[in-house]
């Protein structure tokens, strides 16, 4: 339990940014020309509603390189983000999971 415990407390940290993505940071800046920048990209107003609304309609190869924008543009992901990427977005947590609970059935 302490796991979910401590994870539960990094998520709920406000202002620390550690769930949001590098174009979720971006837009959660306000940094006007950037802001410009990713809605021309997008063919929106550089609104950051227009913007999301784009991005929800974007196809997922085009949010794709609105990420990697923002990436260039400085913005980095934050730690439980980039764990949701590598081990829940990839399927390996599960797997490590599945495993981890039979070897403790089996051995434990």
């Amino acid at each position: 339990l302490l796991p979910i415990g401590f994870g539960g407390l990094l998520s709920n940290i406000p202002e620390a940014g550690l769930a949001l993505t590098a174009l979720e940071s971006l837009l959660a800046h306000h940094d006007a020309g950037q802001l410009a920048v990713i809605a021309a990209k997008l063919h929106c107003a550089p609104d950051v509603h227009a913007i999301k609304e784009a991005l929800a309609l974007a196809l997922p190869s085009v949010q794709s390189q609105m990420e990697n924008l923002a990436v260039d543009m400085g913005y980095t992901p934050g730690v439980l983000a980039l764990f949701y990427k590598v081990a829940i977005g990839s399927g390996i947590a599960p797997l490590v999971i599945f495993m981890g609970v039979g070897a403790m059935t089996d051995f434990g």
